[in-house]
């Protein structure tokens, strides 16, 4: 009898985490000799980046976004400490560096956050349809509703929209944006006949007459079809509404954790959820968000991260956190224990904390020791040391978590993710978890793998306004 063959690993996605800033989730260290994210407002950055990236293999990049300032600490509305460390401001429309990214690059994908609550889903469809030609299917949409309140302000509301309400105006943003790029011009709309010259057939492009509660659209979209017609879809929520929006439309999704068992609860319930939502779960791909630091050996990368820490910047890092969560920490005396007395969401960090950070029973969680923790990756997890430790505290969030693959962020850019290329990428490939390359050119048919084209998938809500080639004109 042959033996059994066993089964394939699963492969990973390894998404870059990048933003248009001096700095991402590591205030401070753009004044490290080695990074080079302080030159965020020169192209040639950006370029650069691009095809590291890419030769790297890592499947894409995405750029997170904000919209306001990070003003809780030491507030209301104090702008100086993030303004003085440069804590995600100031910071550039990632829009604009796409096309020529996509331009030194032939498989890279490009992840671009934009706000249902600030954009207009007409224009944003032109965007989109633009960027996807012009990458020929290489670009996704972080979908959004915003959280900082002082973007609110700036786009002239008194304050906030609240939050579930924003996720029915981005259902409502959603179904406008899928009528636009799906449905308004029929898949052979464009003959460009030389004969005749007839470049559009006019009865194949049609309005779409959308008037809703909250967006009124006659169109069409001003772009023909493209690559992908619909940008592959991202999002983040974790809230009740978010998850349920999130498995609603969303084709991969960042999860929160910081700890793989926490993680997994999110996923499993994203999971179930999109089963209610009629969605193939297993077409939503899920992501941890992860920084790693590595280096030849154990005792490299934490020297390195010793390193990185003697640059963080903690009233940026406090700044950062107080927009995250409302809560500012200056209110709190600088030996006061957190873990005992901080409010939930840091309670539930310095769980997480202890059950990952070596000797940390002996900790005092203090306002300071709290903002190092927090100082070189935010709220995400971090995985330091050499190849093999780091391979195998990943392999634990894919086996307890049962996520899909990773979100990297940076302490330094481009270094730590040319790190990741050098020291941990062959140790995951004789691992047998590390992809096979770009097969295809688009983001669906990277991220999704699954040989079913780069168009959205059958369950997917979008694709019911897909006007094919083969329908009937009206």
């Amino acid at each position: 009898m042959a033996a059994e063959s066993k089964p394939q690993p699963k492969k990973w996605i390894m998404n870059a985490f990048a933003m248009a800033a001096p700095g991402h989730l590591a205030p401070g260290l753009w004044k490290h000799p080695q990074d080079q994210a302080r030159n965020f407002d020169n192209l040639e950055y950006w370029l650069s980046l691009a095809k590291a990236l890419e030769d790297g293999q890592f499947h894409g990049v995405f750029l997170a976004d904000v919209l306001g300032l990070y003003d809780v600490y030491k507030g209301p509305q104090n702008k100086a400490p993030a303004l003085a460390a440069a804590a995600q401001f100031p910071i550039f429309d990632p829009f604009l560096v796409i096309s020529a990214m996509a331009s030194v690059t032939k498989r890279l994908s490009f992840g671009i956050t934009a706000s249902t609550t600030y954009e207009s889903p007409y224009a944003l469809a032109r965007k989109f349809s633009t960027l996807d030609h012009l990458t020929k299917g290489r670009v996704g949409w972080n979908v959004v509703t915003s959280y900082l309140e002082s973007a609110a302000k700036s786009f002239g509301l008194d304050t906030q929209i609240p939050h579930d309400e924003r996720y029915l105006i981005a259902e409502e943003f959603l179904e406008v944006f899928y009528k636009l790029l799906e449905g308004s011009w029929r898949d052979d709309a464009v003959v460009q006949d030389k004969e005749t010259g007839q470049y559009t057939v006019p009865e194949r492009v049609r309005n779409i007459n959308h008037k809703g509660k909250h967006f009124s659209s006659v169109g069409p979209n001003t772009v023909h079809p493209s690559v992908q017609r619909t940008p592959f879809i991202f999002q983040a929520g974790s809230s009740g509404a978010g998850k349920n929006f999130a498995t609603k439309h969303a084709e991969a999704m960042f999860l929160p954790g910081m700890t793989p068992e926490a993680t997994k609860k999110i996923a499993d319930s994203i999971r179930e959820q999109a089963k209610v939502n009629g969605r193939d779960p297993s077409s939503l791909k899920l992501l941890a968000g992860i920084l790693v630091i590595v280096d030849e050996t154990d005792e490299k990368a934490l020297q390195k991260y010793h390193d990185y820490l003697s640059y963080a910047d903690f009233e940026g890092t406090a700044a950062l956190f107080g927009g995250w969560t409302g809560h500012d920490l200056a209110k709190f005396d600088d030996d006061e224990d957190f873990k005992f007395s901080g409010p939930g969401a840091i309670q539930s960090m310095v769980s997480a904390w202890t059950a990952t950070v070596p000797n940390s029973e002996d900790i005092k969680w203090t306002r300071r020791r709290v903002v190092q923790e927090l100082a070189i990756s935010g709220v995400c997890a971090k995985a330091i040391g050499g190849p093999k430790t780091v391979a195998d505290q990943l392999q634990r969030w894919v086996d307890v978590a049962g996520v899909d693959g990773f979100n990297l962020s940076y302490a330094i850019s481009p270094g730590s993710f040319e790190d990741m290329v050098k020291w941990l990428w062959p140790e995951l490939k004789r691992r047998g978890v590390f992809w096979d390359g770009y097969e295809f050119e688009t983001t669906r048919e990277n991220y999704l793998a699954d040989g079913k084209g780069p168009r959205l998938r059958s369950d997917h809500p979008g694709s019911r306004f897909t006007w094919n080639s083969d329908e009937e004109l009206e």
